[in-house]
């Protein structure tokens, strides 16, 4: 079994044990103190309810199937897992990767998509995966026909990374942690180029209710970085003004929670935008609600039966 496999497990298993609490904002009765419970209302986040110890990725490609898996697969290393067929001819092809699943689909018609790279759009624009060996990266690279990662040095760093392309033109960022703990080797990064950072930021701190990180000079990009962690992943907003255009299908985030109908109450008193509302899937133990960020970046939140069942059994609810 695989660094990357083993620390997976003990992280995803971790979540089965875990005590899960679901808040529920307290009603205002006469006598009370409605000012101490509106600011409590005020407070809440998904936080509660999320489930998984990471945040799941999917990213949406045009180009042949095979190459993407042969690149996430076959170079990068991350065990590919079966294949959900979601109807309508759609599939969902599953990676490991790490302590969390990266997700590929192909590209729907009601999205946008722009190339560019980090600095050319808004949207989810870079993952950064973590590597404990800079040679036996390299060499997937050569034996699959591949251009050469170029490792460096940043300024300010003491880690080598370098920067290229999945098959679909979308950026991939390769770091490498020698001697690092299967913890570290499990995570990622999810890259969200933002229009307005005070929105976004406010987003994932007062609504999905993420551990904000001190922001961070980047030097690759020369911006400053704002960093929202959940588990072992994080996401990662950058600026570049806000008239680049919208990239709303590229990519997405993923949530596991224990009560998405608690989600679904959240976002609507807080004015988030539905992209598609509460709803079951057919052949599936799951009901999801997506919603958009302030780009337009889908933050899919689903509710599982294990997640549901766990959430029960906390409760004491039959």
């Amino acid at each position: 079994m695989s660094i990357r496999r083993r620390s997976c497990l003990l992280i995803l298993c971790g979540a089965l044990a875990a005590n899960i609490v679901v808040a529920q904002a307290p009603s205002c009765a006469a006598g009370s103190d409605c000012g101490e419970n509106a600011a409590s209302a005020a407070e809440r986040t998904t936080a509660s309810v999320l489930w998984q110890p990471s945040m799941n990725v999917f990213r949406r490609f045009a180009v042949p199937a095979e190459q993407m898996f042969e690149f996430y697969g076959a170079v990068l290393g991350f065990e590919q897992l079966s294949t959900f067929n979601v109807g309508s001819g759609g599939g969902v092809a599953r990676f490991q990767a790490g302590a969390q699943e990266l997700k590929l689909t192909r590209r729907v018609d009601n999205r946008r998509y722009e190339p560019g790279g980090v600095k050319g759009a808004t949207g989810l624009r870079l993952l950064t995966f973590f590597f404990a060996d800079e040679a036996a990266l390299t060499a997937a690279f050569e034996q699959h026909g591949l251009p050469v990662p170029v490792f460096a040095q940043l300024p300010g760093e003491s880690r080598r990374t370098a920067l290229v392309v999945d098959p679909d033109g979308q950026p991939v960022e390769l770091v490498i942690l020698p001697g690092a703990k299967a913890e570290a080797l499990a995570a990622i990064e999810i890259g969200l180029t933002v229009a307005d950072l005070t929105r976004s930021r406010e987003f994932y701190r007062a609504f999905v209710g993420l551990e904000e990180l001190p922001p961070v000079r980047d030097a690759r990009f020369g911006t400053t970085k704002y960093s929202f962690r959940h588990g072992a992943t994080t996401i990662s907003l950058r600026s570049f003004g806000g008239e680049l255009p919208a990239d709303t299908g590229s990519g997405g985030i993923q949530y596991v929670v224990s009560d998405v109908e608690y989600v679904d109450a959240l976002a609507k008193e807080r004015h988030i935008a539905i992209d598609q509302p509460l709803q079951g899937l057919r052949g599936f133990d799951l009901r999801t609600i997506w919603l958009d960020d302030p780009d337009g970046v889908t933050n899919y939140f689903a509710e599982t039966g294990v997640s549901r069942r766990a959430r029960e059994a906390q409760s004491g609810q039959p």
